[in-house]
């Protein structure tokens, strides 16, 4: 008796081998870029010298542990909207609750960390925006900037040899040519309001080496006075007159621990309360309520990071917009497989030297 009934002994066609392969490729592929590795390309200078616009990076999803999906009704190898016709390629009818497998590790200060913009409230947060800035708070700490430097646990922390600051420079008026800033490596700036003056993001290293020519007569990096409240600056609140260069101190929020909520912090935890947590609360006279029970205490549900980008004066990061959840967390940035220069000429496009580097923190 034959018992194979559900196997069929007719040759495939090569129009099923083919449906075949590509099922299983996109199958194989799916679960690669969703639990191993997934290739991203960085599109803006927030984390030049560091990293390059230009650059395509593998970022690894088992360091820090895969996320499981949580919006799984979507069209493969598509984050948010379909090319071409439009439109979501995700559909929201099931979602999954946030879950992370086991990593290697947690996620460590200094390293350069892919993760959701968390200010998309209208995707689910698997399908936000992806953003790559370097970690330099992790749960628990006390973070301040004072006069640009970054203070940890109230210790300087050290810096990243190629982070970078605007400085305005002035000369003679020759001016810097193109030799000069293809020379040191300057492409974030350009001329000022006068002649002769102009205004870079530069390394120390280039900011140093312009202060030797001849035709430079002052470099001066810029810096926001401390008490200057500017109200782009998280967490938007004027009790707090916090800038980029002058910020905090401020406490990263840590699973498990507790804050006593006032009318002088509760800027820094609304959100947390309200959005990442899903909480109801009200706020009345002073009073905050939070689903339904009157307190004064709130106790923190996941962990909170702080996040900015090397280009300090150029970058959109926690200072704008506050603590990344530990959910939002996508994976760590490895290696750069290819660096592609779109200002360069023809043969001058690929930056070989930037082939398969290992991203260290200070990616030397």
């Amino acid at each position: 008796m034959n018992w194979k009934f559900w196997k069929s002994d007719r040759p495939k066609s090569k129009t099923r081998e083919w449906i075949d392969a590509i099922v299983f490729a996109v199958i194989a592929a799916t679960i690669i870029r969703s639990f191993l590795i997934e290739a991203f390309t960085i599109p803006t200078p927030s984390m030049e010298k560091t990293l390059m616009v230009g650059d395509f990076l593998f970022v690894s999803k088992v360091n820090y542990g895969a996320r499981t999906p949580m919006t799984p009704l979507s069209i493969p190898f598509m984050h948010q909207e379909i090319p071409l016709f439009g439109g979501k390629s995700y559909s929201e009818a099931w979602k999954l609750p946030y879950y992370r497998l086991p990593g290697f590790a947690d996620v460590e200060r200094n390293d350069i960390v892919v993760f959701n913009y968390p200010l998309e409230d209208d995707r689910p947060i698997d399908k936000q925006t992806h953003y790559i800035k370097r970690c330099v708070g992790l749960p628990g700490d006390t973070l301040q900037v004072v006069d640009r430097a970054l203070f940890i646990n109230h210790e300087k922390a050290l810096q990243p040899r190629k982070s970078q600051y605007v400085y305005d420079i002035k000369t003679i008026g020759s001016g810097l040519s193109e030799r000069v800033l293809n020379k040191y490596d300057i492409t974030d700036g350009g001329p000022a309001y006068s002649p002769g003056e102009y205004r870079y993001c530069l390394t120390p290293e280039a900011a140093a080496a312009l202060k030797k020519l001849p035709n430079v007569t002052g470099i001066q990096a810029m810096t926001m006075p401390k008490g200057q409240y500017e109200d782009y600056i998280f967490p938007f609140d004027p009790v707090m007159r916090w800038n980029m260069d002058n910020y905090g101190p401020l406490v990263i929020p840590k699973k498990g621990a507790s804050v006593t909520l006032n009318q002088s912090n509760i800027a820094i935890y609304r959100r947390i309360i309200s959005v990442y947590e899903g909480h109801t609360l009200e706020e009345r006279n002073g009073v905050f309520t939070i689903d339904g029970k009157t307190t004064n205490q709130y106790t923190f549900g996941q962990d909170y990071f702080f996040m900015m980008g090397d280009n300090r004066h150029n970058s959109a990061d926690s200072r704008f917009w506050g603590f990344v959840p530990e959910d939002h967390i996508v994976g760590k940035a490895v290696f750069i497989w290819m660096s592609w220069d779109s200002n360069a000429s023809f043969l001058g496009k690929i930056r070989w030297s930037r082939l398969f580097n290992i991203i260290h923190w200070n990616n030397d």
